[in-house]
This record gives C-alpha cells, sequence and structure tokens, in this order.
C-alpha cells in the first residue's frame, strides 16, 4: 500500500502520478497532505499556510484531475494579488499539467497589452491564471465567458485584500456560477478573509498548519556601518556570508540601481528589480534569478511581491525598513520548508530605533557581528548557469520538450548541463550550464526548431 504522505495515495490520474514522479514529487509538504484530500473531494477550503509551503501543488493538481481536457472552456480561474505571482502559479502548474494532452493555461494580468491576451482568447483556455483587475475587464468585456467554471482559487487572499482588490472580487463574483468549488488560500487570517469566506465558500473545511510547520531557522546579525561606507560593506557581508542565491533589499529604487552597479563593478552577478523595469524587463530579472544565473537580486519591497523563489540562502538588508512587519517578510524569503537561511542588517547609528522595534515585534534580540573583512573568495557567489533568450514562445507554439530536443539533437548538449526552461508568449529562456552556454548557442543558432529558425542571445547583466 502506498504510504499515507505519497502523490500515490491519493487516486490522482495517472498521466499526473507519472509526471510527479518525473519532476521528483514524492512525498507531499503538510500543506498538500492536508487539503489535497478534501480538494480532491470537492470541498470548498479555507487554508491558511506560508509562502514557499507548496500549497500551488495544492490545488493545482485538484484542478488538473478533475479537468475536462476535450473540452475547451474555461474550467478554472486562479486569482493572484500580482502579475509576478500570477506567472509563477501559471509556469507551476504547466509543470504540473506537462503529462496532460493539449492543455492550454492562459495567463491574464495587468501591463500586458490587451491585443495579444484577446487572440489568446479567440480559443478559450482551460485554466485562466490572472490578476483581478485585469479578469474583471474581459469579464467586462465579454471576452472571457466563466459560465462553465468548475474551481475559483483566491492565491493569497489577503494580499489581495490588502491592496485593496476586494471591490474586484466582489464584481467578479457575479460572473462566477453558484456551483462551483472555491478554494482560499491565505498567510494570515484577519476579519476580513472571513468575511470574504462566508461570502463566497460554502462549509468550507478550515486548514491551519501554520503552527505545525517546522520553525523557520534564520540566524540574523546586524552591522553597523556608516553611510559612506554602506555599499562596501554590504559588498563585504556578501562576500562572506552569501550563497548561491541571495536577495538584497533597499528602500528605494534608486538605492537598487546604486548597489547593482557597485557589485557589477565588483565582480558579482547582481540584478535590479525596481518599479521603473518594463514588464519585459522584470520578468528577465525574475526568470535569470530564479534558474541561477545571477547570485544576487536587489530589491524594493513593492517590485519583491509575488517573488516566489526557494532555496533563498541568505537575505541582506541594506537598510532596515521603518515597519518591523516588513522585516520579518523581506527575512522569510529564506529558511522556507524547514531549511536554514541567514539574514545580515546594515544599521547606521540613526537606525537604532528601527532596530529596537524589529527587535521588540520578535521578542528576540538580533546578534550584533562587525563588518566582515574584505574578501574576494567565495566560490558560491559565481552562477554557475547561464540564461540564453530564443526570440520564440507560447505564441510560437513551442513547448519546453522542442527546445530541449534541439539543444540534445545530433549529440549535441547534454541533458544534465540544461536547467530550467521559461517559455514566455514571444520568447523562450534557458539555464545552460555556464561551461556549455557558447556551445548551446551554437547549437540552438544553426538547427531550426519545429521547422523554424530563432535568433538566440546569451543575456548578461
Amino acid at each position: 500500500m502506498p504510504a499515507p504522505n505519497t502523490f500515490s495515495s491519493l487516486g490522482l490520474r495517472a498521466e499526473l502520478l507519472g509526471n510527479l514522479a518525473e519532476i521528483d514529487y514524492r512525498e507531499m509538504t503538510l500543506i498538500q497532505a492536508e487539503t489535497l484530500p478534501r480538494v480532491l473531494a470537492g470541498s470548498d477550503v479555507l487554508a491558511r499556510a506560508k509562502p514557499g509551503s507548496g500549497k500551488t501543488a495544492a490545488f493545482g493538481l485538484g484542478v488538473l484531475n478533475k479537468l475536462q481536457t476535450d473540452a475547451f472552456r474555461v474550467q478554472a480561474l486562479v486569482l493572484c494579488p500580482t502579475r509576478e505571482l500570477a506567472d509563477q502559479v501559471a509556469r507551476e502548474i504547466r509543470r504540473l499539467a506537462r503529462s496532460l494532452p493539449n492543455i492550454k493555461i492562459l495567463t491574464l494580468c495587468g501591463g500586458a497589452p490587451m491585443g495579444g491576451q484577446l487572440a489568446s482568447l479567440q480559443h478559450s483556455p482551460h485554466i485562466i491564471v490572472g490578476t483581478p483587475g485585469r479578469v474583471l475587464k474581459h469579464l467586462g468585456k465579454g471576452t472571457v465567458d466563466l459560465a462553465n467554471l468548475q474551481t475559483l482559487v483566491l492565491d493569497e487572499a489577503d494580499r489581495m485584500l490588502d491592496m485593496g482588490f476586494s471591490d474586484e472580487l466582489d464584481a467578479i463574483l457575479k460572473f462566477v456560477p453558484a456551483k462551483r468549488q472555491t478554494l482560499l488560500f491565505s498567510a494570515t487570517y484577519p476579519d476580513a478573509i472571513a468575511a470574504i469566506s462566508n461570502k463566497v465558500q460554502r462549509d468550507a473545511i478550515i486548514i491551519d498548519v501554520t503552527d505545525d510547520e517546522q520553525a523557520a531557522h534564520i540566524t540574523q546579525y546586524w552591522c553597523e556601518v556608516t553611510r559612506e561606507n554602506r555599499c562596501a560593506d554590504l559588498l563585504g557581508t556578501i562576500r562572506k556570508w552569501g550563497g548561491t542565491l541571495n536577495l538584497v533589499f533597499c528602500n528605494t529604487k534608486i538605492d537598487c540601481a546604486d548597489v547593482a552597479v557597485y557589485l557589477k563593478a565588483n565582480g558579482i552577478v547582481g540584478l535590479a528589480l525596481h518599479g521603473d523595469l518594463d514588464q519585459n524587463q522584470r520578468n528577465e530579472v525574475l526568470v535569470r534569478f530564479a534558474n541561477r544565473s545571477a547570485s544576487v537580486l536587489i530589491a524594493t519591497d513593492v517590485a519583491a511581491r509575488g517573488l516566489d523563489v526557494d532555496d533563498v540562502d541568505a537575505v541582506f538588508n541594506y537598510e532596515l525598513p521603518p515597519q518591523p512587519e516588513v522585516y520579518t517578510h523581506r527575512i522569510g524569503r529564506t529558511a522556507r520548508a524547514g531549511k536554514k537561511g541567514l539574514a545580515v542588517s546594515l544599521v547606521e547609528p540613526r537606525e537604532a530605533r528601527r532596530l529596537l522595534d524589529i527587535e521588540a515585534a520578535q521578542s528576540e534580540a538580533i546578534v550584533r557581528h562587525p563588518v566582515p573583512e574584505p574578501t574576494s573568495n567565495n566560490d558560491a557567489l559565481t552562477p554557475s548557469m547561464t540564461t540564453l533568450q530564443i526570440s520564440g514562445g507560447r505564441k510560437n507554439k513551442l513547448r519546453p520538450g522542442d527546445i530541449l530536443g534541439a539543444l540534445t539533437a545530433d549529440g549535441g548538449i547534454k541533458g544534465s548541463a540544461v536547467g530550467s526552461i521559461d517559455l514566455l508568449d514571444t520568447c523562450c529562456y534557458v539555464a545552460i550550464d555556464s561551461t556549455m552556454a557558447s556551445a548551446a548557442q551554437r547549437q540552438l543558432s544553426d538547427r531550426p526548431i519545429k521547422g523554424r529558425k530563432y535568433r538566440v542571445r546569451t543575456r548578461r547583466s
């Protein structure tokens, strides 16, 4: 008999189980073990779980298991608070759905041209993942039909309410059938979450795994610095404590840009994420960081909304945020799923009050550590992967298997040298072992993919 915490114990479709084994999904996380049996049984679920707990698979597998693949109509709608989170959720559902034939998953988010979305909607998708504002706009225009909706998912519902989407959610509910399954996931349970659950769900099963999740093991340091030496001191802390993936938080986009320039000048591959980037630039930055083509992401708190990258080794606060809860949110990007992590904050004497407030909020003193002595030796900071950009994407009917096949054809690049393949609407990003990047670029440039040649570029900072 299958173990009770394995996916094989759930009665999932054989195609899904086979794919889960291929992508090394063996045992369920706590949120998956608690929610998936209820979701598969058709119950409404109100679940509280921390980011990084595996909730996307919890609702994604439930949606995919009952999907009628031969019926091209919208059967599931997943609403997310930000474009970045919607993109990540869509990518994960596509990954889970790889073994199902002809599944169409469409992302509808603000910041992307309406024209392209309208063209994609000419052939109805099975699943829509989107932000409330853009989904509502399509509903108002009659370009999205939810009459056959089976499942409504509200992901990170607390953040949607915090960001002022309550009216949009109310308006969207007028377009969805009364007979449906509604899944609501939230990191917190404010009164507003209970209110929206009562409004959109029927006899919801309440699941809270936050108290049972393994406590985050985050070692916290602070280093006293001066404004004049802040960049140099940040460099020293990153070289001493940085791992393969590191987040640097700045309070302003100007500081983000300045820090990125400084780190690059000192040999560290860092990418800036802030409000001045357009959507294509944001997509590329997030992809390159997640696929390990860059070791450091420098971001503002606003720009980092929706960022969900596993295995972040360390978080560095270039400046302390004004609010303790923001600090807690920042450092919570590391030490996910019970792993260990590190948080290092640079503090000027004038910021002492912020530090005291943070310590009071978490009822724990943060260890003071001297600024590390300058060093240039930290192999972990050298990215193991390089990103190639292909000038074709989902609109060109490309699939990850097409890219992998072109790379490995005729004894070209070994499959083990290929990392993640991220398909966007008009382009594709492929992570390649850095030692094979030039050969991979030649391999893709010299041969057609599905009968057509595409331009291939190496993306660098």
